[in-house]
């Protein structure tokens, strides 16, 4: 069976082929929602609290940004250098109450929600008592805001109007319809398991992989007899 190697080969070589243009990554889904940064000097960095335990304290920097983006990872970052002296440069002291300094960027056209426009980046002074957090300093400078069942924030100055942290495809379509998004953020299981299913769907499976393993050992085999033959 030998001399019928060197006849397969071609066939398993356009195998190879096929296989490797079939398992090209597909683009991952993000999600629409407002993120929440820290600034420290000249530096943004992605809050470790959410801004209802955040406490910030009197003179510091603080960030909101609606993007569309995967993770923490890939967040678009608050536009604007102003810092705590320019931004609440009007704002006078007062014993008992600190200040912080918020800057507020409503995003780009392209992460909008459809029928939406964002509004200029802004910034704004909050003074709040001491023990206020970060939500409490939001609300003191930039209502309406609307919050969902889990406290997730969903607007700010009331953008966007509809909607809370939901799904975005890879072609920039909303994978749910946003009306209904806050009722399904009640079951945070089954988003996960929705995530986890999209995620598993953007890459090869291992039954793929596995055959295109054996193509790849087939034709290596077929070249050694060939060789051999010839050689023989």
């Amino acid at each position: 069976m030998t001399h019928r190697l060197p006849r397969v080969l071609p066939v398993l070589l356009a195998a190879v082929f096929l296989l490797a243009a079939g398992v090209a990554p597909a683009q991952a889904a993000g999600y629409r929602y407002w993120s929440f940064w820290d600034r420290e000097g000249g530096k943004w960095t992605y809050a470790t609290q959410g801004p209802s335990t955040a406490r910030p304290a009197d003179g510091d920097v603080q960030g909101f940004r609606f993007a569309v983006s995967q993770d923490s990872q890939d967040a678009a970052q608050p536009r604007g250098t102003a810092g705590f002296a320019a931004i609440c440069s009007g704002t006078e002291a007062r014993g008992g109450d600190k200040r912080v300094a918020l800057v507020l960027d409503f995003g780009v056209a392209a992460d909008a929600p459809s029928g939406e426009s964002p509004p200029a980046p802004r910034t704004a002074c909050a003074r709040v008592p001491s023990d206020a957090t970060t939500a409490e300093a939001l609300a003191a400078v930039a209502k309406p805001l609307r919050y969902n069942t889990d406290a997730l924030l969903c607007a700010i100055s009331g953008y966007p109007r509809k909607g809370c942290g939901e799904q975005v495809a890879a072609d920039g379509g909303d994978r749910a319809d946003r009306g209904q998004r806050d009722n399904e953020n009640k079951d945070k299981g089954a988003g996960s398991s929705a995530a986890a299913k999209d995620n598993d769907g953007g890459g090869p499976s291992v039954g793929l992989l596995a055959g295109g393993a054996v193509v790849v050992v087939l034709a290596g085999a077929a070249v050694w007899q060939a060789r051999r033959r010839r050689n023989a």
